[in-house]
């Protein structure tokens, strides 16, 4: 799966499990570009990804985790984790 699909996927899934409408990120983005993101057609910038995920109050790392876990379907969130941790003590 591709980047751009795996993140409209994380997003769509965290959206609904949150119970929020795509009418509900209108202070942080149009109905439209919510669905563009959402497709696959299109990426967020940094700082819209920060937006987003603060307005379904989920740390953007989560959503990224969720990413990447859908690019790779062996990936585990452990694993993931543990780079991380790793990288970051360097």
């Amino acid at each position: 799966m591709e980047l751009k699909q795996a993140f409209g996927q994380a997003l769509r899934k965290t959206r609904s499990a949150r119970g929020l409408t795509q009418e509900d990120f209108a202070d942080v983005s149009s109905r439209t570009y919510m669905s563009t993101l959402e497709r696959g057609i299109k990426s967020p910038t940094l700082d819209k990804l920060v937006e987003i995920a603060a307005r379904m109050d989920v740390h953007p790392l989560s959503l990224l985790a969720e990413v990447f876990l859908l690019v790779d379907e062996e990936a585990d969130i452990e694993i993931i984790f543990s780079r991380i941790r790793r990288d970051l003590n360097r």
